[in-house]
């Protein structure tokens, strides 16, 4: 399959991760649609609620989509996010939590997060030459959002604001909401998603992914973290 763009994520496993499949609608390590789970007191129809982050699968962003830059093949990229993953050693975190960030709901996680955000930084360096930069359509969209000067220059530096000293490690569970209903959303998944969440939390592999014509992201190597 020919992608568009290509991502590096965290994809969780076990029960966790079918939980997010199935809850988002989307399995992108078998590229197949899911059933979603029978919850009660949801807010809103699931569709409404998990339409915008269905595409992406459940996952954490290490780094964001990019195209890939002109004489740069899928098989360079490969061996070199999995090369770069035999020289990275796992984080452990104290666990994850159900969080409400502003109008959409996301698994965040607990404890020293800066090992962490030093893996996404590092990864977000070691794959820069084979991201095309970004066009003047792309900026425009990102700026559109509203931009701090300090998210605007790693934008122009890395292709995306959110990166680096603003990288926030989360897994998106939801699309934005209306507070009320992003409220209301956390106490009808808490109780489902609290036996399913690790402590202590171990991240020790990292999956590269493709975006297919459609949008939907798919699995194409998962590697473990072994440095």
């Amino acid at each position: 399959m020919a992608f568009r763009r290509y991502a590096v994520y965290h994809t969780p496993q076990g029960a966790l991760g079918r939980f997010g499949a199935d809850w988002l609608g989307w399995d992108l390590e078998t590229g197949r649609p899911t059933t979603p789970p029978d919850i009660e007191g949801l807010p809103a129809p699931w569709d409404d609620i998990t339409g915008t982050p269905r595409k992406y699968g459940f996952h954490a962003t290490i780094k964001p989509p990019f195209r890939l830059a002109e004489g740069k093949t899928e098989t360079d990229l490969l061996t070199a996010f999995a090369k770069h993953c035999t020289r990275t050693a796992p984080v452990t975190l104290d666990g994850l939590e159900l969080a409400q960030l502003g109008r959409f709901l996301a698994l965040v996680p607990t404890g020293d997060t800066k090992p962490l955000n030093r893996l996404a930084a590092d990864i977000v360096r070691t794959l820069d030459p084979f991201r095309a930069r970004p066009t003047d359509a792309d900026l425009a969209r990102r700026r559109a959002s509203g931009l701090t000067p300090e998210q605007d220059a790693l934008l122009l530096q890395w292709g995306y604001p959110y990166v680096m000293d603003q990288f926030r490690c989360h897994y998106t569970l939801s699309g934005k909401l209306p507070k009320a209903q992003a409220t209301q959303l956390r106490a009808a998944l808490d109780p489902v998603l609290t036996p399913l969440l690790p402590h202590p939390f171990v991240l020790d592999t990292l999956s590269l992914c493709g975006e297919d014509a459609a949008g939907r992201f798919h699995l194409v190597h998962r590697a473990t973290l072994s440095g």
